[in-house]
């Protein structure tokens, strides 16, 4: 198995309440930014064979300063992030798309491209290999948890609870999210082509190639996606309690 890891690190993080012009992918935890936890996690698996980083062009210095820093060997792609994370992901994968066309038909029929949040510094290796491993057999692999509340939907007034939804039918989707190289490459393509844009890769999938089918993969909710301040404290509580566990 081969995979090309995507980590999109471009986000400013408006709801993380941060001062113009800074990262949260770039905020301290611990003794490392944030970004550090991302990276490392994928550059510790020994079947990922090239990361590329989207981030914005201010923050392009920082970044190789810390891929530097880290002595991280896998990091082979420092790109700027775009408008929108479809943009800053669309950008990694054309690169991508390059090295794909230049293997041998018998790697590329074993290559995955995964995609990641740069502010999901807790996904762990077993959890990527799992991803990664599902996304080869069955074409595509989304990790996803169940959700701990119960989830209503609102009428059109928006004012009102319309119904309670069936917690056992639904997910909190994560990332990575993994798909055979060939099909997300296309569905980013065509995304392109139409200035269509969605919420998540696995949307691309959806609309581009309806046939195919989505695994979920059950992940756990150490996976957390630092978004709000209070995201911040619960990850330097959820560091201080694996420093305890290690």
């Amino acid at each position: 198995m081969n995979s090309l890891v995507v980590i999109a690190a471009g986000g400013m993080g408006t709801r993380m309440n941060l001062k113009e012009g800074e990262s949260k992918q770039y905020l301290k935890l611990g003794r490392y930014p944030v970004l550090h936890y991302t990276i490392k996690a994928f550059e510790s698996c020994p079947f990922v064979a090239s990361i590329a980083v989207a981030t914005p062009p201010m923050y392009l210095y920082e970044l190789v300063r810390l891929v530097n820093r880290a002595r991280f060997k896998k990091v082979h792609h420092f790109l700027q992030g775009g408008k929108e994370r479809q943009d800053s992901i669309f950008n990694c994968v054309e690169v991508f798309a390059a090295v794909y066309q230049a293997m041998r038909p018998e790697v590329q029929r074993q290559t995955v491209i995964l995609i990641h949040d740069g502010a999901r510094p807790f996904i762990q290796p077993a959890d990527i290999e799992r991803i990664a491993k599902d996304a080869l057999h069955f074409g595509a692999a989304v990790p996803a948890t169940k959700p701990k509340d119960t989830i209503k939907s609102i009428d059109d007034s928006g004012e009102f609870f319309d119904k309670t939804l069936d917690r056992n039918r639904l997910r909190q989707v994560q990332t990575p999210q993994g798909f055979r190289a060939e099909l997300i490459i296309e569905a980013h393509l065509k995304a392109k082509a139409d200035s269509f844009y969605a919420t998540d890769d696995a949307a691309l999938v959806e609309r581009y190639f309806p046939e195919q089918k989505i695994k979920v993969v059950e992940t756990g909710y150490h996976n957390l996606k630092l978004t709000t301040p209070e995201d911040i404290e619960i990850a330097k509580a959820m560091m201080k309690y694996q420093s305890k566990t290690e």
